[in-house]
This record gives C-alpha cells, sequence and structure tokens, in this order.
C-alpha cells in the first residue's frame, strides 16, 4: 500500500508544482516550458528544498507516455499526405542539418583532444533537435499555422528516421569498432518495411473501417479506440526495432486521414497535455547544479554550438530547397534545441564504454538548456529576418525574399468531409499545419 501511496504523492508533488511555476510564467508572459523546466529542477533529486520525488523510474515511464501522446498529437495534425507534399524539403533539410552539424560535433570534439569514437557520438548526437519541444513550443505560441510549421514538422520526422539508424550503426561500431554493414542494411529493410505498411494502413485500411462504423463511435469508444490503435503501433514499432515516438506519430498520421481526426485531436488533447507535462518536469529533474559548476565552459561551448549550427544548416536546407528566407530563418530557429537522442545516444556511449562518464550529464545539462532558450529564438526569428531583408544586398532580393505564404487557419472541406488545403503560394512547397 506505501508504494501506491508514494506514487499518488509522486504524481501530486508533480502536477501541482508545474501548475505553480506555469501559472508564475504565464503570468511573467514567460513560456509554459520554463514553468515545466524549474519545478522539474525544484522538486528533482539534486534540489532538496522542496518535496521530492519518491521513484524517479516511475517518472521516467511517465515521461515515456509524456512522448507517445505528444507524438500522437503530432501525427494527427500532420498527415501521411502533408508529409509527402514536404518531404523533399523535409529531407534535404534534415539531410544537409545533419551533415553540417555531426562534422563540427567531430572537429570541436577533436579539438578538445577527444578519442575518435568520443567525437564521432558528439557529431551523431548534436545533429537531433527536440521533437517534443517544438510541438509544445508551437502549441504555445500558436505557429503550427504558419507556413513554415509544415517544413519544421517534416524535417523533425525524418530526424527521428535518422536517429534510429545513427543509433544502430554508433552501437554496433562501439561494440565492434568497425562499420556494421550487414546490420545497417537490415534495419534499413525493417525501416522500408514499417513505412510501406504506414502507407497501405492509412490510405486504405483505417480510414475505411472508421467511416463505416461511424454510427457508432460516441467519445468514449472514439477515445478508447483510437488510443488503443496507438498503442498498439507503438508496440509494434518498439517489436520491430524502432523508438515507440516513431509508432506514435505513425498511427497519428494514419487517423488523420480519417474523417474523425479532428474529433480524436480534440479528445486525446486533455490527456496529451497531462502526460506532457510530466515530461517537461522529468527534463528539469535531470538538471544538475553539480554538474554546470564543474564543466561550465564545456557546456556553454557545447550550448553555443548546438545553437548556431542547427540555425545555419536547418536555414541552408531550406534556402536549397527554395524555399525562401522567411521560411529558412524561422526554420533554422525553430529547431534550435539538443533533442532527448542526444542524451540517449550519450547514455548508450557511456554504458558502452567508448565515453567518459562526464560527457552525459553535460549532454544533459545542454539539452535542459537549449530547452529553455527554444521559445526566445523562435520569438528571436522575425527580428532576424527583417534585420536580414534590410541589409542584405539589393541584388540578392529577388532570389531571397521570396512572397511569404498566408497562414491558414482553417483547412477547406471537402464534399465527403476531408481536410483539403489551399494550393501553397509560390515560392513555398510547404503546407500549413
Amino acid at each position: 500500500m506505501s508504494e501506491e501511496l508514494n506514487l499518488v504523492r509522486d504524481l501530486a508533488v508533480i502536477l501541482i508544482s508545474a501548475g505553480i511555476f506555469t501559472i508564475i510564467s504565464k503570468a511573467l508572459k514567460q513560456p509554459l516550458i520554463l514553468g515545466y523546466i524549474i519545478a522539474g529542477f525544484l522538486i528533482g533529486p539534486n534540489i532538496n528544498f522542496f518535496p521530492g520525488i519518491s521513484s524517479q523510474e516511475t517518472v521516467s515511464q511517465w515521461s515515456e507516455i509524456g512522448i507517445i501522446f505528444l507524438m500522437f498529437g503530432l501525427g494527427l495534425e500532420f498527415s501521411f499526405k502533408k508529409l509527402m507534399k514536404v518531404g523533399s524539403s523535409a529531407i534535404v533539410t534534415a539531410l544537409v542539418k545533419f551533415v553540417g552539424v555531426f562534422f563540427l560535433g567531430f572537429v570541436t570534439a577533436q579539438a578538445l583532444n577527444w578519442s575518435v569514437m568520443e567525437s564521432v557520438f558528439l557529431g551523431g548526437l548534436l545533429s537531433m533537435s527536440s521533437t517534443m519541444v517544438v510541438i509544445k513550443s508551437f502549441d504555445d505560441m500558436g505557429l503550427k499555422n504558419k507556413s513554415y510549421a509544415g517544413m519544421v514538422f517534416g524535417t523533425l520526422v525524418v530526424e527521428d528516421l535518422i536517429a534510429i539508424l545513427l543509433m544502430v550503426l554508433l552501437s554496433t561500431m562501439a561494440v565492434s569498432q568497425s562499420f556494421a554493414g550487414k546490420e545497417l542494411v537490415m534495419n534499413i529493410a525493417k525501416l522500408v518495411f514499417f513505412l510501406l505498411l504506414w502507407f497501405l494502413v492509412g490510405i486504405y485500411v483505417i480510414p475505411t473501417v472508421l467511416g463505416k462504423a461511424r454510427k457508432y463511435l460516441n467519445d468514449e469508444i472514439l477515445l478508447i479506440v483510437s488510443i488503443g490503435l496507438c498503442f498498439s503501433m507503438v508496440s509494434l514499432a518498439i517489436a520491430v526495432g524502432f523508438s515507440s515516438a516513431l509508432g506514435a506519430f505513425v498511427m497519428g498520421s494514419i487517423l488523420a486521414e480519417t474523417t474523425e481526426s479532428e474529433h480524436i485531436e480534440h479528445i486525446v488533447s486533455p490527456i496529451k497535455n497531462l502526460f506532457g507535462a510530466i515530461f517537461f518536469v522529468s527534463v528539469g529533474m535531470m538538471l544538475s547544479p553539480a554538474v554546470i559548476a564543474d564543466h561550465w565552459a564545456l557546456i556553454l561551448l557545447i550550448t553555443i554550438i548546438v545553437i548556431i549550427t542547427h540555425i545555419l544548416f536547418a536555414g541552408a536546407g531550406i534556402m536549397l530547397t527554395g524555399n525562401g528566407l522567411y521560411n529558412s530563418v524561422h526554420t533554422g530557429f525553430s529547431l534550435a534545441q539538443l533533442g532527448e537522442f542526444g542524451f540517449i545516444l550519450a547514455g548508450v556511449g557511456c554504458t558502452l564504454g567508448v565515453m567518459r562518464d562526464f560527457i552525459y550529464p553535460v549532454i544533459i545539462a545542454v539539452s535542459v538548456i537549449t530547452t529553455f532558450t527554444t521559445p526566445y529564438m523562435m520569438k528571436l526569428a522575425g527580428p532576424t529576418y527583417e534585420l536580414l531583408q534590410r541589409k542584405l544586398p539589393p541584388q540578392w532580393n529577388a532570389f531571397l525574399l521570396q512572397p511569404i505564404p498566408h497562414p491558414v487557419t482553417q483547412p477547406l472541406k471537402t464534399a465527403n468531409g476531408r481536410n483539403c488545403f489551399p494550393p501553397i503560394s509560390q515560392g513555398s512547397s510547404s503546407t500549413e499545419s
């Protein structure tokens, strides 16, 4: 019984502290993520002033559920068809960003006299942005209908796919100290199978089944069915060797192709907000003042590298796809943070003995700090774009300053009730999210 009481107590501490500090953040007109991180920091294991958490493992499990619901919600808003429309821009942007950040991360580690394997791991883990942080920031700041939102979300999805392959490649390299071509080919084959299944089920099976059962679906039944399908796809993704986040996104994008997508999004939203709050509080719990004090210079250096390289290379990818300076600047500033994959990969490196132990808490600190700065970077994108617009040479304007698509606040509806987004304005290949 005491264990059950500890579970309830931990949940009470998390939610009450999150509520208090998000109210303070809202009153001070600051991002809600700031309130969650501060709440997590104060109730975490490194601070004894506030009532702490009895089971860190339980909080981690809840935060994993938070990731699942956040990605499921993203999938509901960013369907398979919309992903296909921004596919080329997203793929180019993700690849340019990955290659550029990986190279500079490797060079930085070598300059710090780290080993080759540590340098490879650092380059890989620095190259990924945080899907969860971007989703929450876009929600709080009302940016989901901006012209660049589709490009941002598409890039994040492609990054998650790259992250899966990178995890396999670096893990096998760490164990065998060589390039494991066979394992990589097998995982690419599994990924292709998973995406093919995603396409077939998303286009033909589930939309048809839900369409025929529509008259029997009330809020309660639809909620149960939707969450059941979400966790089924998560289980399948984990069984195949992929992340739970990818599985949740896939099922969300499948349900986004149905006539019930907006209804599902509405009834799932409170659950997503609850577990999403727990996730961001858990991020704050990982911040250690002692680590910051001991390695502040390294943390500051890596933080600056993450922010600058993500802005430059993500923006360069958008420019290469012909989407204009406006979308380039806003996409780059939106992706300027270190994702959860960063400290996951750092943990793998430390566990396998190819990275020194101090690197893991340093990467966590960088991730938390860049999570905190993300909303402010998004706000800074507008003034940066206006400054560049004024300062660029006149001969560049015709090429870079392409028309800015107007945001779409509501999708149009076809006769059968499905979403139909208007054509994209010239100069952008994105859809509105």
